[in-house]
C-alpha cells in the first residue's frame, strides 16, 4: 500500500492511501497541480510529507530505488538516444508489451525523431512498465492516442492492477476516469483533493 500523508509542494497539500491492485484517477483542470503532485510522490521535485510503500518510507531507500518502486511516466516521456531500442535495457524482453500497444516489432531501429507522440508515448510507458513498479504515476498516458491504441493502454494497464499493482491515471477524460478508476480523486484550485466514485 502507498501511503501518503500531509504532502505539501507549492500550493498543494495532499494525503489519500492506495490499496494494492487499486487505480485512481486524477482529474482537474489545467494548471491545477496533477503533474506536480506525481511527480512530488515520485521524489522528483522537493515536497515535505510522509511517503511510504508497504510501511517503508521514502527516505530509507535511495532516490532510484524508489523511482522503480513508485514509477513517474510523463506526458512526453524523455528520449537521450538516438534510437528507440537503445533506451531498453532487453528491447527483446519488451517486444510483447511492444506488440500489445498496436506497435510493429521492428520499431527497435527506428530513430526516436521519426517517432510520433503517440508512438512515444506508447514506448514510454512499455519503458516505465519493464521496470515492474509496485505503483505507477501516469501522467496522461494517452492524450495523444486514437481510440484503438487508448483501449490498448487501458487494457494492459487493468492487467497490472489485476496483478497487484497500485495505479494513479491523471486524464482530462471523465469517460476514462470512470473506465479505468475505483476512485476519482478532483483537484480543487487551493491543492487539496475531493474523492469521489465513479
Amino acid at each position: 500500500m502507498l501511503t501518503v500523508s500531509g504532502l505539501k509542494r507549492l500550493h498543494i497539500s495532499v494525503s489519500f492511501d492506495l490499496q494494492d491492485g487499486e487505480c485512481v484517477a486524477l482529474q482537474g483542470p489545467s494548471g491545477v497541480g496533477k503533474t506536480v503532485l506525481l511527480r512530488s510522490i515520485a521524489d522528483l521535485d522537493p515536497n515535505e510529507g510522509t511517503v511510504r510503500l508497504d510501511g517503508a518510507l521514502r527516505e530509507q531507500m535511495p532516490a532510484p530505488a524508489w523511482r522503480k518502486r513508485v514509477t513517474y511516466l510523463a506526458t512526453e516521456p524523455g528520449w537521450w538516444s538516438d534510437t528507440v531500442q537503445e533506451h531498453f535495457t532487453a528491447w527483446n524482453d519488451a517486444l510483447s508489451l511492444v506488440k500489445c500497444l498496436g506497435l510493429p516489432e521492428d520499431c527497435g531501429p527506428w530513430p526516436v525523431q521519426r517517432l510520433s507522440t503517440g508512438e512515444r508515448q506508447r514506448l514510454g510507458l512499455v519503458r516505465a512498465l519493464m521496470l515492474r513498479s509496485r505503483v505507477l504515476l501516469l501522467d496522461e498516458p494517452t492524450s495523444a492516442l486514437d481510440t484503438a491504441s487508448t483501449a490498448a493502454v487501458e487494457s494492459l494497464i487493468a492487467a497490472r492492477t489485476a496483478d497487484g499493482t497500485s495505479v494513479v491515471w491523471s486524464t482530462h477524460d471523465d469517460a476514462q476516469a470512470r473506465r479505468v478508476s475505483s476512485r476519482i480523486f478532483a483537484m480543487r484550485p487551493d491543492g487539496r483533493i475531493e474523492e469521489s466514485r465513479p
